[in-house]
């Protein structure tokens, strides 16, 4: 019985001794995006574990308010640390469920600018804006049409409203009410033309089958970096934009 225990014992410690070299390995050879205790870094390709460090970034409505300010500040720190110049901007209370905390504007740096610009949106969804445009815009832009993108002309974020505004109160609230959705209209590229989802989208606007092309790429790469990612082939109402969020529930369309 003695000797049973002493060899179950010995093999557990060798399953613990591989275990740790396992692990030694993992954390460093595995890409960091992919290892959930490695920090966010915006320069990477987005990976397994990209979605899940964005959103340690959100914060409840119950949440207190040391809890928001810290939870800010580091999502702050996370985006002016790759280039990104942000500021803090202040919480909004519109009343009922339009609610917004951890709010923040980008102002400029290392990003493709918003047209217009000086929006309000909470934290992650400025996160994911970022890895969007280095990770899918601007390499789509370059494969497309040789050119970089320096504008992303969109129709705002904020918005006190339920989803496709509503007066029905079963309606739930939309993402705009919290800031937590962008919505994307065209991209103006460096060489002067700009590609719209509602000329373009068919593949019969200005820029043809390839401007077709170049916004189904965005879509789809925004389908990795968003909760929910809509476009025309979603309904009437979207057959002007891309809307983008960060709602806890996904659907790319």
């Amino acid at each position: 019985m003695q000797r049973d225990f002493a060899d179950f014992w010995n093999l557990m410690w060798e399953v613990g001794l591989a275990l740790c070299a396992g692990f030694a390995l993992l954390n460093v050879f595995a890409p960091p995006q992919d290892l959930p205790w490695k920090p966010l870094d915006l320069n990477r390709p987005i990976g397994q574990a990209t979605a899940a460090k964005v959103a340690d970034f959100s914060v409840g409505f119950s949440a207190p308010e040391e809890e928001v300010e810290a939870v800010t500040a580091a999502c702050i720190q996370t985006l002016r640390d790759a280039g990104v110049e942000v500021r803090r901007a202040e919480d909004i209370d519109g009343g009922g469920f339009c609610q917004v905390r951890n709010a923040v504007v980008i102002t400029g740096g290392a990003v493709t600018p918003l047209k217009p610009g000086g929006l309000t949106m909470q934290c992650p969804l400025a996160v994911r804006y970022v890895i969007w445009d280095r990770q899918v815009l601007r390499p789509s832009a370059e494969a497309a049409y040789g050119s970089a993108p320096v504008a992303v002309n969109n129709f705002g974020t904020y918005s006190c409203r339920r989803i496709y505004g509503s007066e029905d109160q079963n309606d739930r609230p939309s993402e705009h009410a919290r800031a937590n959705a962008l919505d994307v209209a065209s991209v103006t590229l460096a060489d002067g033309r700009t590609v719209s989802v509602q000329s373009d989208w068919d593949g019969q606007g200005p820029q043809g089958v390839e401007g077709a092309g170049f916004i189904r790429r965005l879509r789809d790469g925004a389908c990795r970096v968003f909760s929910t990612v809509l476009s025309p082939d979603y309904n009437e109402a979207h057959a002007d934009h891309l809307h983008l969020d960060g709602a806890p529930r996904g659907l790319c369309a």
